[in-house]
């Protein structure tokens, strides 16, 4: 595994198992899986509704002495709704039967979104989050955030593919360090991207599948990557891609796919409307 360092010197590992859109009971097995073969990233979100589950794969892989908690790096997400719950921490770290999270994201630019922030610097403060998160944050809304924080975010989590690599906003938090962390990295699914003729022809040099390529060029951006999945097939061929490298100039020919498609396209009205469901633990 190889890792990147935060802006507050945390470690992270550049590869990771994600869960969104995977069921409580597949994500048990997933994570629990994932861990195994040697993953230490692990995923998750308030509205993924599967926080219990990877807390349960955790707590039974450290309990069978696979890996002690301090080696896993987990990450999480509080859920727009909750922003001006006090107890919202709490509760997270509560569903994921934890003490602390490695990384504690905001979820959406949506409803007090600030206020959500303070909650995170709060936990940072109080050691029940090692680092702190963005996710989704663009334009005014993260001119607003980054002007108005007194603990810049370490890590923005976005949609991140070599079809779209966010350099604007990457570029806009460079001077804070702040590191990107890639949803999407296989463009949720998306044939025509996997089998560009570039990775095609990578697949053959290197003898790697057309998507250890692209994981392998985003390891190699420094972009946090998380592939998610419930095929334990999958989840190992995803992990085996740091025994090659691929070089500048392959580098420098994927660079020009940048800008091609986005897959998630809300408006801001979507955004506020989506964000402000209440999670089915809200009661």
């Amino acid at each position: 595994m190889e890792y990147v360092t935060l802006s507050n010197g945390v470690q992270a590992p550049v590869l990771g198992i994600g869960t969104f859109l995977i069921s409580p009971e597949d994500t048990v097995n997933s994570v629990y899986s994932a861990i195994k073969m040697g993953y230490r990233l692990i995923d998750t979100a308030n509205a993924y509704m599967n926080e219990k589950s990877v807390g349960e794969a955790v707590n039974r892989a450290v309990s069978e002495g696979l890996v002690t908690r301090e080696e896993l790096f987990i990450s999480t997400k509080l859920w727009a709704s909750v922003y001006e719950n006090e107890d919202a921490v709490e509760n997270t770290l509560k569903r994921l039967n934890m003490d602390y999270v490695d990384l504690l994201f905001i979820h959406q630019p949506a409803g007090n979104f600030m206020a959500g922030y303070r909650q995170l610097e709060k936990a940072y403060k109080e050691g029940k989050a090692k680092s702190l998160g963005i996710s989704n944050f663009y334009g005014e809304k993260l001119d607003r955030l980054l002007n108005d924080v007194e603990i810049k975010p370490h890590v923005m989590q976005l949609e991140a593919h070599p079809y779209c690599t966010e350099k604007e906003v990457r570029d806009r938090v460079a001077e804070y360090g702040t590191v990107l962390m890639g949803w999407y990295p296989l463009g949720h699914g998306d044939p025509g991207l996997v089998k560009e003729e570039i990775f095609t022809r990578l697949s053959d040099k290197y003898r790697k599948s057309n998507a250890q390529i692209v994981l392998r060029w985003a390891t190699q951006m420094q972009f946090i990557t998380i592939p998610g999945s419930k095929n334990p097939d999958h989840i190992r061929d995803n992990g085996d891609i740091f025994d090659f490298s691929l070089t500048d100039e392959e580098m420098a020919e994927i660079a020009k796919l940048d800008g091609t498609k986005k897959y998630y396209n809300a408006t801001d009205e979507e955004v506020e409307k989506y964000a402000g469901m209440h999670l089915p633990f809200e009661g």
